[in-house]
């Protein structure tokens, strides 16, 4: 295997091609991948007995999306369609922005299936007619509380790419209300060993778990005093001692859960007053790249 992300592989197997000869089949980018993906919409239109009024369909290289929207075009299919891409690799937001495919930075892979930095070349001559209002961008940390609630409430197993359209729904119930809605859930191929790191996100995004520098004091009861500062509701899920920076005083790194994002406030206000340093480095990326 070449390439640790998606277009890097996608450009080492186009190199081969080239050097071996061989026949380079796109994933998406290809008439006869994109007729494909059009079955979905012939499926659809045949279970439901005629046309929904709107279609919620993920999007990262296109081919599904170029596929179905041709199928409802070819069909004369009153659906009105809306596309959901990752944040962390919105080419086709890109695409529209500039009347043609661009390729992008990706910023996070956590949606492996649909991160892709250029939108493919055929499938755009497709979405180029696309409303940009149309096209919405979903945040990482968000599709995470999306695929908790699809296995935990729903039982049902989504990657993050075949979250993308349920994860945009809660935006969307005044424009979608009374009608007739069908969102492509484009994929189950998950890694149980990755919910950790989902649950960490989603989190993360509720606002139910921050990661704290505190400096403690280097006396004893110290710890007792500072653990008596914390709510009913707050709970320690990680407590690390980085250094002692002086005779005085200790940075400890602290993550903390709880069950209301009020509770933080309350927290912290009540360990500052007591003289406690206590800094947020949630938000912080540099910093938790190395800490957390």
């Amino acid at each position: 295997m070449t390439g640790d992300f998606f277009d890097e592989t996608l450009a080492a197997a186009k190199a081969d091609c080239e050097k071996t000869g061989a026949h380079f089949l796109s994933p998406f980018d290809d008439p006869d991948v994109i007729e494909g993906q059009a079955s979905v919409a012939v499926e659809l239109l045949d279970e439901l007995g005629r046309a929904p009024d709107r279609l919620i369909l993920p999007v990262g290289g296109g081919g599904l999306s170029a596929g179905m929207m041709s199928y409802l075009d070819a069909m004369a299919a009153d659906t009105h369609v809306t596309l959901v891409e990752p944040a962390g690799g919105a080419s086709l937001t890109a695409a529209l922005k500039t009347g043609a495919p661009q390729t992008i930075a990706i910023t996070d892979t956590f949606v492996d299936g649909a991160a892709v930095a250029r939108v493919g070349e055929r499938t755009f001559e497709v979405l180029r007619k696309v409303d940009p209002r149309d096209v919405l961008v979903a945040p990482e940390n968000r599709i995470c509380v999306t695929i908790q609630e699809m296995l935990n409430i729903e039982g049902i197993v989504l990657e993050p790419a075949g979250a993308l359209s349920i994860d945009v729904l809660d935006g969307m119930r005044d424009q979608i209300a009374g009608q007739t809605v069908v969102c492509v859930t484009s994929g189950g191929n998950f890694d149980f060993e990755r919910l950790p790191e989902v649950k960490e996100r989603a989190q993360n995004w509720q606002g139910l778990k921050k990661y704290f520098i505190l400096r403690l004091p280097q006396r004893p009861g110290a710890l007792r005093d500072f653990l008596d500062m914390l709510g009913p509701d707050d709970n320690i899920a990680r407590f690390e001692y980085l250094k002692k920076n002086s005779r005085n005083f200790g940075s400890v790194l602290i993550g903390i859960e709880t069950n209301d994002p009020a509770n933080f406030a309350t927290m912290v206000a009540r360990v500052t007053s007591r003289g406690f340093g206590l800094r947020d480095i949630t938000g912080d990326e540099v910093l938790a790249d190395f800490l957390i």
